[in-house]
C-alpha cells in the first residue's frame, strides 16, 4: 500500500492529489493508495482518502505502507523514515497557495540530498519517475539512522540563533 500525508494544516494540496489520479489512470500505480487528504478540495477518484486521521491510525498507515508520500513536513518524513518505508517527498508551494512560503524546498533537498527520500520535481512532472526507480528498486535509497535524536534541536537552535539575534522574545507565561 502507498500512504499519502499532507499534514492537517488549513492549506489544499490538490495539485497533488489529482496527479496522483493521473498516475493510476495512465497504470503507472497500480497498488492500493490511502491519502490523508487534509483541507483539500480534489476527491479523489481511483483511491481511498480521508480529511484527517488521528494519531494512532496514521501509525498504523504508515506501518502498513512500503512507500509513503509525504509533503516536506519533516516530522512526517522522518515517522516514515523511522518505520523504515521508501519516501517520496512532495513540495508544497506557495504559488499555488500551498503553503506560506517555499520552505519545504529546503526540507526535502537536504532529505533527498543526505539519499533519505526521492525528491518529486516542484511541478510533480517525475512523481511517477520516483515510483519507478522504487519499484524497479532503482531508487538508492539509504536506510535512516538516527542516531543523534538531539541533532534536530540543535540545528533549531542554531537557526534560532543566527537569525533572530538582537530580538526580543515575549513569553507566554
Amino acid at each position: 500500500m502507498i500512504f499519502v500525508t499532507v499534514g492537517s494544516r488549513n492549506y489544499p494540496f490538490d495539485r497533488l492529489f489529482r496527479r496522483l489520479d493521473e498516475l493510476c489512470e495512465q497504470g503507472i500505480i497500480t497498488e492500493e493508495i490511502f491519502a490523508q487528504t487534509g483541507t483539500s478540495t480534489y476527491h479523489p477518484r481511483h483511491y481511498r482518502f480521508q480529511d484527517f486521521l488521528f494519531a494512532e491510525e496514521f501509525d498504523r498507515k504508515i506501518r502498513k505502507a512500503h512507500i509513503v508520500v509525504s509533503h516536506g513536513a519533516s516530522g512526517s518524513i522522518m515517522r516514515a523514515l523511522h518505520h523504515g518505508k521508501k519516501v517520496i517527498a512532495v513540495t508544497r508551494l506557495a504559488k499555488y497557495k500551498e503553503h506560506i512560503n517555499d520552505h519545504q524546498i529546503q526540507t526535502n533537498e537536504a532529505f533527498s540530498q543526505n539519499g533519505y527520500v526521492l525528491m518529486a520535481d516542484l511541478e510533480l512532472q517525475n512523481l511517477g519517475d520516483c515510483f519507478q526507480k522504487i519499484y524497479e528498486k532503482k531508487d538508492h535509497l539509504r536506510p535512516w539512522e538516527n542516531k543523534d535524536p538531539l541533532a534536530i534541536v540543535r540545528q533549531i537552535d542554531t537557526f534560532i540563533q543566527e537569525n533572530w539575534e538582537g530580538r526580543t522574545w515575549i513569553s507566554a507565561r
